[in-house]
């Protein structure tokens, strides 16, 4: 069984602020036991075939992926060429899908934001292969909860991601997949729904922790970047 995360920011993302490199993000998963990894930043696909390189030698798989934006909604891409960067509409990421071996997960699909896919799940149910089960959540507040009664009603596999912007995430929230260590395999696994999640709520000291990190970063970052918000959950997504 693997030990995977397939939600993970780093400081080459375009929009948020994150205060740790890809390089760091491997070093501190192989400490930590992970087999694979997929680093997804916001609407830009990180080439990878260094990081790949580095990764062998720690042990750690990198898998191309993008949390790209599709009308209006976050979506992962994992395993995708860089087309994967063009796509605009939900029949669009349907026929790439067609044509390669990419995996389509839905992330957090019904926490409290306009960039999550609430009722555009239902509408393109069947582009997705599976549903996250996200970190961001304590015991009292847990929007994961409809994510997985969607999951069982429609028969997706749950996937368990950190959604890590910062390191101390990595390892909250997780998945453990039946798999050879390669990212084709990894995704037709999680299809098959050989994938078992591993997660244990933040308390609520870390929650806020995070959620201040994130606001008071977006605020100090905002006149840079033109996709700035200061939604919370759009920077925990």
């Amino acid at each position: 069984m693997l030990k995977v995360d397939l939600h993970i920011h780093t400081s080459d993302d375009p929009i948020d602020s994150i205060p740790y490199d890809s390089f760091t993000l491997i070093d501190r998963a192989s400490e930590l036991g992970y087999s694979a990894v997929a680093i997804t930043l916001h609407d830009r696909q990180l080439p990878i075939r260094e990081l790949a390189e580095y990764g062998r030698d720690h042990g750690v798989v990198v898998i191309r992926g993008i949390e790209r934006t599709i009308d209006g909604k976050h979506v992962l891409l994992l395993n995708f060429p860089p087309a994967a960067e063009q796509v605009r509409t939900f029949d669009e990421v349907a026929r790439l899908k067609a044509d390669t071996n990419g995996l389509v997960v839905a992330p957090h699909p019904f926490y409290p934001a306009p960039c999550c896919l609430r009722g555009h799940l239902d509408r393109y149910a069947d582009v997705f292969d599976a549903i996250e089960v996200s970190a961001f959540y304590t015991r009292a507040v847990d929007f994961n909860r409809r994510g997985v009664e969607w999951a069982k009603k429609h028969g997706k596999p749950l996937v368990g991601n950190g959604d890590v912007h910062r390191l101390w995430q990595l390892g909250t929230t997780y998945s453990f997949v039946d798999a050879a260590p390669d990212a084709d395999a990894i995704c037709e696994a999680i299809r098959a729904g050989s994938v078992e999640v591993r997660t244990a709520p933040l308390s609520t000291f870390h929650a806020a922790s995070l959620f201040a990190s994130l606001f008071v970063s977006e605020f100090w970052n905002r006149p840079s970047q033109a996709h700035g918000s200061l939604d919370p959950k759009r920077e925990a997504g």
